[in-house]
């Protein structure tokens, strides 16, 4: 059960918080009875938010999972894996730290063009790996409804077809689940929940961090939305709403 970072359940931002995750959860049954599930840990708001949050539910649902948090390091020092832990630990959790160069690899002179692909191509098959040798059959995400919204962007713009991730996706013939519980979430109330708890910020040590495609494109919608309140709503539900036929 969570520790030092818990609210009362009457607060406004936890409802909307879990309302919001208990969409995504119970929309594509994420979550079953005697499910191991593998956490990505990264040390944001985001996957904190998800760790503390999939353990909040445990005392007030009438199935069980175990979860195990896992960080992977990519390479850059100084590396926030003990203080990461650190704010696990106080949630109730023991924090795997992987301390692996696939940030090293991906910033290297053979692979300048796109240095995130790789790391992170690397970091989720090393996940893989962890949840195989952890006998765990699913993988949680700290992945929002922005990252979904900019991943589409990211690859229409960049890869030439129209895709993001999926709240729930099977790998390996469906050996392996990700799950994304936060896909229906806003950032912004991600942000908010995050600053009420007091996580600490970590410095991200890459070199890409401030300025790549992905920053790039999350600017671009800032503006959009800024022009109209509705159109992030609309992007999102356009994703639920595709016409194949007036499609190419």
């Amino acid at each position: 059960m969570p520790g030092d970072f818990q609210l009362p359940r009457k607060d406004h931002t936890y409802k909307a918080l879990n309302r919001a995750a208990g969409k995504a959860l119970h929309r594509y049954g994420m979550l079953e009875d005697g499910d191991r599930v593998v956490v990505g840990v990264s040390g944001g708001k985001d996957s904190l938010t998800l760790l503390w949050l999939l353990s909040e539910r445990l005392g007030r649902i009438p199935i069980q999972y175990r979860l195990f948090p896992v960080y992977i390091d990519p390479g850059f020092a100084p590396g926030p894996g003990n203080d990461i832990a650190a704010v696990v630990q106080k949630m109730g959790y023991s924090l795997r730290v992987e301390i692996t160069d696939y940030g090293l690899r991906g910033h290297s002179p053979d692979n300048r063009e796109n240095p995130c692909f790789l790391c992170s191509r690397l970091r989720r098959k090393r996940l893989f790996e962890i949840a195989d040798e952890l006998g765990c059959t699913k993988l949680a995400l700290g992945h929002h409804k922005d990252d979904i919204i900019e991943t589409l962007f990211l690859n229409m713009c960049y890869a030439g077809e129209v895709s993001t991730m999926h709240p729930m996706q099977p790998f390996f013939n469906g050996r392996f689940t990700v799950i994304r519980p936060l896909a229906y979430t806003d950032e912004t109330l991600i942000r908010k929940w995050a600053d009420e708890q007091g996580y600490p910020i970590f410095e991200n040590p890459c070199p890409s961090a401030r300025n790549s495609r992905r920053r790039f494109i999350k600017k671009m919608l800032q503006q959009l939305y800024r022009s109209n309140r509705n159109i992030k709503g609309n992007i999102f539900r356009a994703l639920h709403h595709v016409n194949p036929e007036y499609l190419l």
